[in-house]
């Protein structure tokens, strides 16, 4: 997540400005950058462009209320994408208030200090008592850690 903190925050200063607001690149843009920009490993760095290129081309749309299980099943085939960016893509692009991030360091460490259980397998089996809302739950957690 830092790496991706890192990245929005390069990036920021490439989009266009408009009545004293800057926006973010488009994902064309983003696609097209050439390697500098990206201050990151190669292999993340055409992670990043795959991603970018198939929300350029309409392959990928990162909308609220979009298909969830879709979404989720192409993020999943793009390589570098891992279950966890994608619960979180869904969790925040997609707006799933049931997403689950079992394997996350800081929820985990949430868990420890709410004394829940905090290994992923029995975090994921004990958070089906927060279905549908586990999203909630996730960011309960990272504030607990």
């Amino acid at each position: 997540l830092q790496n991706g903190h890192q990245l929005h925050d390069q990036q920021r200063e490439r989009g266009q400005e408009t009545g004293g607001l800057r926006g973010f690149p488009g994902a064309e843009e983003i696609a097209g950058l050439a390697d500098p920009a990206f201050a990151m490993p190669a292999r993340r760095r055409e992670t990043v462009r795959t991603l970018a290129r198939a929300v350029a081309a309409g392959e990928l749309a990162l909308d609220p209320g979009g298909d969830r299980q879709e979404t989720t099943r192409r993020l999943l085939a793009i390589p570098g994408i891992g279950s966890w960016t994608a619960g979180y893509v869904a969790m925040r692009a997609l707006g799933d208030p049931d997403v689950m991030l079992a394997t996350d360091l800081a929820a985990r460490r949430g868990a420890a200090a709410l004394d829940l259980p905090d290994a992923p397998s029995t975090l994921d089996t004990h958070s089906h008592r927060w279905r549908p809302w586990r999203s909630y739950a996730v960011i309960r957690l990272w504030r607990a850690a």
